[in-house]
C-alpha cells in the first residue's frame, strides 16, 4: 500500500508536468519557464492553486482572478496519469520495464490530448520515444531487438499503406503522417502481436466515434479524427492486457 501511495503521489506530480508539456509544446513555448501562469489573464498562479486535483475541484475548474474556465485536460491529465501508473505497477511490480512503461504511458498521455486540440503529434514525442524504445529492446527479456523492429515496421507499415491507398484514390491526405511516426514508436515498444490490436482498438473505437458524430452533428464523411487520441488509450491497454486479449480471442476457436 505504501508503494501505491508513493506512485500515486509521484503520479499527480508528473501529471501536473505534462499538463505543462501539453500546453506548450503546440505553442513552442519553454517548458521551464515563465511560471505557470493563467492563459486567459495571465496571472501567476500561486502554489496553493497549483495542487495537482484538488486545485481543480476547489476552484470549480476556473481561474481564482478572472474566472475563466480552465481546460477539463488538465484535470484529466493529473488524474490519468497516476491511475495508469498505479495499474501499470499492479500488472508488473517495479521494476525497469514498470518505469519504462511509465515513459512510455507519459509520451501516449501527452500525444492523446495534443493531438485532440491541435491535430498534430509532434515529433519532438515521437522521436525520441523510437529511440528510447529501440535502446531499451537492447537489454529487454521479453522484446528482442529484432521484434521491435518488426513491431514498428507492422505499425507505420500498415498506416502507410492506408495513407497511400487513400492518397491514390482521393487525391489528398487521409492521415497524417505523425499517426505514422507515433506508430513507429509504438511498435518499437510493444512488438507487433500488440501493435496490430493496438491498430484495431483504435481503428473500431474511432469508427463508431466517427459514425456517431456524423449522425449526430450532421458532420460528412470528409471529417477527419484525431486518430492518435485513439491510438493512445489502445496502445495502453495493448500493453497492460494485450496478451490476455489475443488469448481470449484465439480461445474463441478451440
Amino acid at each position: 500500500m505504501e508503494t501505491i501511495i508513493i506512485i500515486t503521489l509521484a503520479g499527480l506530480a508528473w501529471g501536473s508536468f505534462l499538463n505543462v508539456v501539453i500546453y506548450r509544446l503546440p505553442a513552442g513555448m519553454s517548458l521551464i519557464k515563465p511560471p505557470s501562469s493563467c492563459p486567459v489573464c495571465k496571472a501567476r498562479i500561486k502554489p496553493y492553486d497549483n495542487i495537482p486535483v484538488l486545485s481543480y475541484l476547489f476552484l470549480r475548474g476556473r481561474c481564482r482572478h478572472c474566472r475563466a474556465t480552465i481546460p477539463i485536460s488538465y484535470f484529466l491529465g493529473e488524474l490519468i496519469t497516476p491511475a495508469a501508473f498505479v495499474v501499470l505497477y499492479l500488472h508488473f511490480s517495479l521494476g525497469l520495464f514498470f518505469f519504462a512503461s511509465c515513459l512510455f504511458t507519459s509520451a501516449l498521455i501527452v500525444l492523446g490530448f495534443i493531438d485532440y486540440y491541435h491535430r498534430v503529434l509532434p515529433d519532438k514525442i515521437t522521436y525520441p520515444g523510437i529511440a528510447l524504445g529501440l535502446a531499451y529492446a537492447i537489454v529487454r527479456k521479453d522484446l528482442s531487438f529484432p521484434q521491435a523492429l518488426l513491431g514498428a515496421a507492422v505499425g507505420a507499415g500498415f498506416l502507410l499503406v492506408i495513407y497511400g491507398g487513400y492518397y491514390l484514390i482521393r487525391k489528398k491526405e487521409g492521415l497524417g503522417l505523425g499517426d505514422v511516426t507515433m506508430m513507429l514508436m509504438v511498435g518499437v515498444y510493444l512488438g507487433w502481436e500488440r501493435t496490430l490490436l493496438t491498430l484495431i482498438l483504435a481503428s473500431f473505437v474511432g469508427a463508431l466515434i466517427g459514425i456517431s458524430i456524423i449522425a449526430l452533428k450532421k458532420k460528412d464523411f470528409q471529417y477527419l479524427l484525431p486518430y492518435g487520441t485513439f491510438l493512445a488509450p489502445a496502445a495502453y491497454v495493448a500493453l497492460v492486457w494485450g496478451d490476455k486479449i489475443w488469448l481470449a480471442y484465439f480461445s474463441l476457436f478451440q
